[in-house]
């Protein structure tokens, strides 16, 4: 089985905690300390908050700030509109911001925010019908 490991810079680890634990993630306490916290989207999806000092570790020149320029869009699959929609509402509500306006394609919708940081994510709902061909 095959992980993803979405590894963010943020300026404030207990802001980003609050935020990312009010979207209804679980949080990891093995992976997280006072320069880091893990939450487990899913069985094999992993977010890693990770203090901008200690981003700065695993990376080569500056460390980048989302709240100046976009260099990464994170999507999640939902399982239905409602699902897009209720993530979105409890970002807003838990301190993020509205990013672009919700898109509705009849057999694929989507919404986004950003959170306090500025790191953008998408939420997605595709027909089933549609991707089973």
């Amino acid at each position: 089985m095959r992980m993803i490991f979405v590894n963010l810079p943020v300026s404030d680890r207990d802001r980003a905690d609050a935020f990312y634990g009010a979207l209804g993630f679980r949080r990891n306490e093995q992976f997280s300390d006072e320069r880091c916290v893990s939450y487990v989207v899913e069985e094999n999806i992993v977010v890693m908050l990770l203090t901008r000092e200690r981003f700065a570790d695993f990376v080569t020149g500056p460390v980048g700030d989302p709240a100046q320029a976009t260099s990464v869009l994170n999507c999640l699959s939902a399982g239905s509109r409602e699902e897009v929609d209720r993530l979105v509402q409890a970002a807003i509500a838990a301190g993020g911001k509205p990013w672009l306006p919700a898109q509705d394609s009849g057999f694929m919708y989507g919404a986004s925010f950003a959170d306090p940081d500025g790191n953008v994510w998408e939420v997605m709902w595709m027909d089933p019908a549609v991707t089973q061909g």
